[in-house]
C-alpha cells in the first residue's frame, strides 16, 4: 500500500509528535547525517519538533509533511519558506527522513514529489538543500532533477562524532522562467 501525505499543523497529536520523535531518533541513532548528534533521545528529538519546527508552522515560515502507512507515521519531509526578502521565490528542503524500517519502499520519492508540488503551489520556483555527500539520498536527489551547486569539504560531523563529512548543495528550478530572475 502506498503511503499517504499529508501535510501537518502546528496542532498536532501527542501521538504525532512522539512518531516524528522516533523517526527523527532512530535515524540519527542509525546514522542519518541531519544535523543531530548520536545518541539522540526522544525527549530531545520531541524538543525539536515543539519548539523548533511547529512554531515555525504555526507562523507559516515552515511546511511541515508526513508519510502516513498504515496509520503510522513513517517518515517526513519540511518546506522552510522563511526567506530573505530578496528571495520570495524560493525554499528550503529540510530534514527528508523515512525511518529505517521503511526504507527503500519509495516513501522518500513520494515526500520529496509531495514537496516539490507543495512548493509550486506557493509559487515557489527555486529549491534547494543539502546532503551528505554520498548518501543514500544523493541519488533520490538527482532523479527527481535536481542539480549539484557544489561540495563543501569538512562541512559536518557524522552523527558518531568521529568523521566529518563533506556536503554537496543542490537546487531544482520548477519553471524554465525561473531562470530569468
Amino acid at each position: 500500500m502506498d503511503p499517504t501525505i499529508v501535510e501537518l499543523d502546528a496542532t498536532i497529536s501527542s501521538a504525532r509528535v512522539e512518531a516524528l520523535s522516533a523517526i527523527l531518533s532512530e535515524s540519527v541513532n542509525a546514522g542519518a547525517a541531519i544535523g543531530f548528534m548520536a545518541p539522540l533521545s526522544l525527549s530531545d528529538a520531541a524538543a525539536f519538533w515543539l519548539e523548533d519546527v511547529l512554531p515555525q508552522v504555526a507562523q507559516g515560515k515552515r511546511h511541515l509533511f508526513a508519510a502516513e502507512q498504515a496509520g503510522e507515521i513513517v517518515g517526513t519531509v519540511q518546506l522552510i519558506t522563511a526567506t530573505p526578502q530578496n528571495q520570495p521565490h524560493r525554499c528550503d528542503v529540510a530534514k527528508m527522513i523515512v525511518h529505517p524500517s521503511a526504507r527503500r519502499l519509495g516513501i522518500g520519492r513520494r515526500l520529496m514529489t509531495h514537496a516539490i508540488a507543495r512548493a509550486g503551489t506557493l509559487g515557489r520556483t527555486l529549491l534547494t538543500l543539502d546532503t551528505r555527500t554520498g548518501d543514500v539520498s544523493e541519488p533520490l536527489y538527482r532523479s527527481l532533477g535536481f542539480q549539484v551547486a557544489g561540495t563543501i569539504p569538512d562541512y559536518a560531523f557524522d552523527a558518531d562524532g568521529k568523521a566529518l563529512h563533506a556536503t554537496t548543495y543542490m537546487y531544482l528550478l520548477l519553471r524554465a522562467e525561473s531562470r530569468n530572475l
